[in-house]
């Protein structure tokens, strides 16, 4: 019964932020905090889920924010990432996103007006433009992009190896990767189940680029940095 409640909410939630951000960005359409704001509302959600946050920020991902952009990755696992990833989302920040998400009824149409990037991952030609088009709103806008370097959910495979998309924009932009790690959380939240335990998500250090090593390269090293957080943090999570 706990389940249906929580699903039952889940949607009216998902229905009504829509609509109420639809309306914000219609009011204020691709504003650079739209994404922050709404982003914000479904962080609120990981409680009902049964979930308590614990968000990290190391010091100099914090004076980065403050700083200038950035280009933010992150590990992508299932879909309640919904409700907890976006907690960290910060100010002057929108997301890449696959260009499916446009076809969803209001989340596509709220996900586009709000400033977020669609990519066509089926066309690598319109693909590299888009990367192109977010190191512009880098440049240009002076706004942060939110990447999912997976490309797709892991659903309990472990960090799956990363595409190299984030780093090209990040070079050509000329601005760090900042990592964003969660704990797993594959099979550990059950909706039937009114506590769901605690999630750590921390924001590393930021990661210069050099221009000398090549975006696959780059991928690869912030590979390991990140697969070797998440082992801290799943044990972090035993032991508690």
């Amino acid at each position: 019964m706990l389940a249906v409640i929580r699903v039952f909410i889940m949607l009216m939630f998902i229905l009504f932020s829509c609509i109420f951000g639809l309306l914000l960005s219609i009011v204020r359409p691709f504003h650079p905090n739209n994404v922050h704001i709404i982003a914000g509302w479904f962080g609120s959600m990981a409680k009902m889920i049964g979930v308590k946050l614990v968000l990290t920020r190391h010091k100099d991902a914090i004076d980065a924010i403050d700083a200038g952009p950035a280009v933010y990755v992150a590990n992508h696992q299932n879909s309640y990432d919904l409700f907890t990833v976006p907690a960290m989302v910060p100010k002057n920040c929108v997301s890449l996103g696959k260009k499916s998400l446009k076809w969803i009824p209001f989340f596509g149409q709220l996900y586009w007006l709000s400033g977020n990037i669609l990519i066509d991952r089926s066309n690598r030609s319109k693909a590299a433009g888009t990367i192109s088009k977010a190191a512009e709103k880098i440049k240009n806008n002076g706004l942060s992009v939110w990447m999912f370097p997976e490309g797709t959910r892991s659903y309990g495979r472990g960090l799956l190896p990363f595409k190299t998309g984030a780093f090209h924009t990040a070079m050509s932009a000329d601005v760090p990767i900042i990592p964003v790690c969660m704990n797993t959380t594959h099979k550990t939240i059950k909706l039937n189940r009114w506590d769901n335990g605690t999630i750590y998500i921390e924001m590393l250090a930021p990661i210069p680029l050099d221009k000398e090593i090549s975006a696959r390269e780059h991928a690869k090293s912030v590979h390991s940095i990140m697969a070797a957080k998440i082992t801290e943090l799943d044990a972090q999570v035993r032991e508690k």
